[in-house]
């Protein structure tokens, strides 16, 4: 299992993650993310965008660390998104009840593998990442917990032997594509 997760580890991992409120920054206004609802505002902003991820380097595997530690962590994700040459905002994400609070990136335009690759090298079990227009999804690097294994907004990634991640397309980019292949 990734990180050491059980499945009722990860199963309650999934449910703070679809209770949290998710928030992203652009031209010093706070602009909400819901997973299973569009972002209408984030489209907007970024026409040319294709998709949209979040994720954070704090805290890899669940397991909590020093916020030093945790800062020198967010430092190496912003050095690595900026030799991908990704495009990023501010953004956080807090539990409803104020309990714990999380920094995270907002990623515009993504490659999926490329995000996947930084999700799995910085430790996240859970981020966020949907095709534009689309509602928000949350993306799980775990098996999939019998609970959750259906759920509709919550795509499970398990990485092949190789490293590389079993499914690298979203559920609206993989339906698009085969109506396109379609006759």
């Amino acid at each position: 299992m990734p990180h050491g997760a059980s499945p009722d580890r990860i199963a309650q991992l999934i449910a703070s993650y679809l209770a949290a409120d998710y928030r992203w920054e652009h031209d010093g206004v706070w602009h909400r993310l819901a997973i299973g609802e569009p972002a209408p505002e984030l489209d907007a902003g970024f026409p040319d965008a294709p998709r949209f991820g979040l994720m954070t380097a704090a805290n890899p595997g669940q397991q909590m660390r020093a916020d030093i530690d945790n800062r020198s962590a967010d430092r190496a994700l912003q050095r690595r998104m900026d030799a991908l040459g990704l495009r990023y905002r501010p953004a956080f994400v807090a539990a409803r009840n104020r309990v714990w609070r999380a920094y995270n990136w907002l990623l515009i335009g993504p490659e999926i593998e490329a995000f996947d690759v930084l999700a799995r090298d910085f430790g996240q079990i859970g981020t966020l990442l949907w095709s534009r227009g689309m509602p928000v999804r949350l993306r799980m690097q775990a098996a999939a917990p019998a609970a959750y294994a259906d759920h509709p907004w919550v795509d499970w990634v398990m990485a092949r032997g190789d490293g590389v991640a079993a499914s690298t397309s979203l559920p609206a980019e993989a339906a698009k594509a085969k109506s396109v292949r379609s006759p």
